[in-house]
């Protein structure tokens, strides 16, 4: 997960930064470091990536099949938090 698809991985979610740091148990300053573009543990960004998959996000690789081209993120089906 780069930090551009963390953040649209929020969006689709609508989710805040607070809320991503909850549900992957890391600290509010952590997910704005990561999306920053700044050094984050391998850790926090794999909680990070965790808890947006969970929520129903699924990632898209460079090199991998999408619309667009390109890396991004797909919601599944059912997978907003409303």
């Amino acid at each position: 997960m780069t930090p551009r698809q963390c953040a649209m991985a929020r969006a689709a979610l609508r989710l805040s930064v607070r809320d991503l740091a909850a549900a992957a148990m890391v600290g509010v300053n952590t997910v704005s470091r990561f999306e920053n573009g700044k050094n984050t543990e391998d850790l926090s960004i794999k909680r990070m990536q965790t808890a947006l998959e969970s929520a129903g996000v699924a990632f898209i690789g460079d090199g991998e099949q999408s619309l667009g081209g390109g890396l991004g993120v797909r919601l599944s089906v059912g997978g907003t938090s409303d």
